[in-house]
């Protein structure tokens, strides 16, 4: 029996960048993708334990800023890596991604599995329109979610996965 999953789209569709993690949620959850649940949220911390809490397998999709190249992915194994608080100094709220992440795992309230992929954003001003870097990058975000998710309506193209693991840098 396959385990229910869930697909976090984080931001505000309002700021350019910053809404890239829920328009792709949006892009995916249009895919009716079976065993996946997918919801979008602000990024304020307390909703998102409170969303996660019951599921085994958790994907978190959301903009950061850390200074790199705009466009760059980023792929958080975050059961087993800190995340980094700076990514996400873009939050309107002051407990947000990094810091539920990193309040959940001293509770030990982290779900089994916590995959989150940052996109490196460079406008979060006003707007609805993502940067074409942040566009881009969105469809190699999808396209590798869905291959995790176990997806078969995604054609895999080889070598389609530019990620970096934070512990890379």
């Amino acid at each position: 029996m396959q385990q229910q999953r869930l697909l976090i789209g984080v931001g505000n569709t309002f700021r350019s960048d910053d809404g890239v993690g829920r328009v792709l949620a949006h892009q995916i959850a249009e895919m009716d993708l079976p065993g996946v649940d997918v919801v979008e949220a602000t990024g304020e911390g307390a909703a998102l334990m409170d969303a996660w809490q019951g599921y085994a397998r958790v994907y978190i999709l959301d903009a950061v800023s850390s200074g790199a190249i705009p466009g760059t992915i980023y792929r958080i194994e975050a059961h087993r890596e800190p995340v980094p608080t700076g990514f996400f100094h873009y939050s309107t709220h002051a407990f947000s991604v990094a810091e539920a992440i990193e309040l959940a795992r001293s509770l030990d309230l982290l779900p089994e599995r916590l995959i989150l992929y940052g996109i490196e954003g460079t406008c979060f001003d006003h707007g609805v329109t993502l940067t074409p870097s942040v566009e881009e990058a969105g469809r190699t975000v999808v396209k590798q979610v869905c291959v995790e998710l176990g997806s078969p309506r995604i054609s895999d193209e080889p070598g389609d996965t530019d990620a970096r693991s934070v512990s890379d840098e």
